[in-house]
């Protein structure tokens, strides 16, 4: 504030003194600033301030110094500062190459010289000023709180001034420049230099070493003070002095937070071009702790490296910290008495663990799908991932990315039943493994059920997945004991033995520790499907949750089962009797109970057919017998309780005479043997095995029996009219026709228009 009225106490003299003195301490000024700044001149400088402060007119005199400073400043250092970097202008890519270190550091060089001259011209204001006030004799000042002062406004004036003439491109001038050195440092600590041995690479990076720092850190879960004691860059190095001169130049200017985002955005470009590369798309390693190692060898070491350089590594105060890295182990006593990392350290090592966790993540969850097809080969991938996820909580992101890849990838018309439901499976074993509860299983596999539920072989699929030696899959092995059904029953006894002491056995200390470590679903949890605490995934419980109802999935099973024991010759229904077993497992005795008849039967029909055929050697073999075309030997019967098995469509068929008067002597010989019951063939089911001779050929087939009865009657007649054929076997004329273009296909008989 300004008090006029105190103008009208001046007297002439005054007036003329204050006229006098101005004008010399502006002239004073404008040498000093201009570099004439010999003795002469600095004690007329110190004189006119001294009359002009006499007067109260100290406010005065700094600003308009300061006011020259400025002016001096835009011309002589600002403006020749940005002249610089003028050829950068209007790029979007700049090369990184020794011209830009050289122009970034020539232009701070000047620009702090000039700084530091007008510092120092301040300072002798300060001085002035002070020795005015105190008044001293002896010619000695203290000015340092004058002179902190006048510096603290004079760092605001330059860094407006600076700012308000920021060019655009400044900031990516910086980006590159940081990341150019960062990236050379990264080819140092990887040990990847051109040029030579160790001693050479020494010679060209100056490096400070001693005998304990030819060691890299390499454990990821080493802590930062064991790290950087064994680290190879240390403030002395030549790389991390420039690198922090530049930092410490900008710092002076203004720049701090601009310097700081610069060479932090470096250090990030280079840590995600690493995470990148270490992860690929090799699912079938862990890169985690590789990249957690790089971390601690190369950018935690150049940042204690550079702080230090910068006065910033100051160690925080007593024996714990609260910024400790949730990622680091306990603290080592390998190093006893070593002092703490400083507090800018830790939360660097934060920031980038951070970082790098949620760039693996957003990589494996943006490769999640070809992850789970590879799945379990691909375990550690997944493993990678729940420790990311772990520690970003970031579990949505997951679930929406995840089913968006399911609806545009899976849930396609394009895509085999067979197919959705393997991968369906997979991504219930690799998302069982990030979350044990099943919660967010629940989202990701609702839009795969409802799918499933609008495809009509949704049933029969499932159903061959679980009793088929192949799991379903048409291309698999075919080894028997490979289902999925046996797949899984291995797989949740191995749950259940994990987590057989969960609730059993525990004293009142482990119930109190389970208690302190309860946990509350996410929000993302359906409370329908009860607490995490109590739910299990449960992967055939998930599958037949597709259907509704399990007794859908075991009619289905008894139809296929009926299918494929009609069609066995031989009896051996180990494998049926294994998934049988399975399936009362998981669906009880009672659903399964017609399905074990039906084993049964075939069971019985071995133990009769072998009766059956040894009451023929028992026996006298008759002159007929004897002449008869078809011996017993070879008939096999499937001796079935109808009211057990599924509806078997029948079909009428007449089989040549031979085989009826073989049908009929083996349905006798049961008679005798099973008194009072008797067999009624379904002559329309089954399979026979023919060997057919030709003149030029011989092949050997397995067909049904309408097939056999076609081309039986060839034996005794040639050629055969479709009407007159059909009437001979009993089958309509239309059902024929189909038939026949068997025989055509295998050229066996051919077909002629009248």
């Amino acid at each position: 504030m300004c008090d006029l009225g105190i103008l009208d106490a001046i007297s002439d003299h005054s007036a003329h003194e204050i006229i006098d003195g101005y004008a010399g301490f502006c002239e004073a000024s404008s040498r000093i600033l201009n570099r004439n700044d010999d003795i002469s001149v600095r004690q007329e400088f110190v004189c006119h301030v001294q009359s002009l402060c006499k007067h109260g007119l100290k406010s005065l005199v700094i600003d308009h110094f300061l006011k020259l400073l400025q002016e001096m400043f835009e011309k002589n250092g600002s403006s020749k500062f940005w002249q610089h970097f003028d050829g950068y202008n209007n790029k979007t890519t700049y090369d990184i190459d020794q011209e830009l270190e050289q122009i970034l550091c020539r232009a701070l060089e000047e620009i702090s010289l000039e700084k530091q001259y007008q510092e120092k011209c301040l300072s002798m204001l300060a001085c002035a000023l002070q020795s005015y006030k105190e008044n001293l004799a002896s010619g000695k000042c203290n000015s340092d709180n004058e002179r902190l002062y006048l510096i603290s406004r004079y760092q605001l004036m330059v860094s407006s001034v600076l700012m308000a003439s920021l060019p655009r491109h400044f900031l990516e001038v910086l980006h590159w420049y940081f990341k150019g050195r960062l990236e050379e440092l990264s080819t140092i600590m990887d040990g990847e230099v051109n040029g030579g041995d160790g001693d050479d690479f020494e010679d060209k990076d100056d490096m400070d070493l001693d005998d304990r720092s030819q060691k890299f850190c390499r454990n990821g879960e080493m802590e930062i003070d064991e790290c950087y004691l064994q680290g190879k860059f240390t403030e002395n190095n030549k790389l991390v002095k420039n690198i922090g001169k530049v930092v410490r130049d900008l710092r002076s200017l203004g720049f701090t937070s601009m310097a700081e985002d610069a060479y932090a955005s470096a250090i990030f470009l280079l840590l995600k071009a690493k995470v990148h590369d270490l992860a690929g798309d090799d699912y079938r390693d862990s890169v985690l702790e590789s990249i957690k190692e790089w971390i601690q060898a190369v950018p935690l070491q150049f940042l204690h490296a550079l702080l230090a350089y910068l006065g910033d590594s100051v160690s925080s105060v007593g024996p714990s910290h609260s910024l400790k890295s949730p990622l680091a182990s306990s603290p080592s006593s390998c190093y006893p008495g070593t002092k703490a990392p400083s507090e800018g350290l830790v939360r660097w090592q934060l920031r980038l663990e951070y970082f790098a966790y949620e760039t693996l993540q957003d990589l494996r969850i943006a490769k999640l799908f070809e992850i789970i097809v590879d799945y379990p080969d691909s375990s550690p991938a997944i493993e990678d991932l729940k420790q990311c996820l772990e520690y970003t909580g970031q579990h949505s992101k997951l679930v929406d990315s995840f089913i968006s890849a399911l609806k545009y990838r899976l849930l396609t018309a394009g895509a085999s039943t067979n197919d959705i439901l393997h991968q369906y499976v997979s991504t219930i074993k690799a998302l069982r493994t990030i979350d044990p509860a099943g919660v967010f299983l629940e989202a990701v596999g609702e839009p795969i059920r409802d799918y499933l539920r609008g495809r009509k072989d949704t049933i029969k699929c499932i159903v061959t997945m679980l009793t088929g030696g192949t799991g379903g899959n048409p291309n698999g092995s075919g080894i028997t004991g490979d289902s999925l059904l046996e797949e899984l029953n291995r797989d949740e006894e191995s749950q259940e033995n994990d987590g057989a002491d969960d609730g059993f056995h525990t004293d009142d200390k482990q119930a109190w520790i389970n208690a302190l470590r309860w946990e509350p679903d996410p929000v993302e949890a359906d409370p329908l499907k009860g607490s995490r605490n109590r739910r299990k995934v449960d992967i055939l419980g998930m599958i037949v949750g597709i259907l509704g109802s399990k007794d859908q999935l075991v009619n289905e099973y008894r139809v296929m089962l009926a299918e494929k024991l009609l069609n066995k010759s031989d009896y051996d229904i180990d494998s049926e009797i294994r998934t049988l077993e399975l399936l009362k497992i998981h669906f009880g005795e009672s659903s399964m109970q017609r399905c074990e008849i039906m084993l049964n039967d075939l069971i019985d029909s071995k133990r009769t057919n072998q009766n059956i055929k040894a009451t023929i050697k028992s026996s006298q073999i008759s002159s007929e017998e004897q002449e008869m075309e078809v011996s017993l030997d070879i008939l096999n019967a499937t001796i079935i309780s109808t009211n057990f098995w599924p509806p078997i469509q029948e079909e009428a068929l007449n089989v040549p005479e031979p085989v009826e008067k073989l049908l009929n002597d083996y349905a006798k010989r049961f008679h005798q043997i099973k008194t009072p019951r008797k067999l009624l063939w379904k002559k329309n089911l089954g399979t026979v095995k023919l060997e057919l001779q030709f003149e030029d050929r011989e092949i050997q087939l397995t067909v049904t029996p309408i097939h056999a009865a076609i081309i039986m009657q060839f034996q005794d007649q040639k050629s055969w009219t479709s009407c007159k054929l059909a009437a001979a076997i009993g089958v309509p004329v239309d059902v024929l026709n189909r038939r026949i273009s068997f025989w055509t296909s295998k050229f066996c008989l051919y077909l002629r228009e009248f």
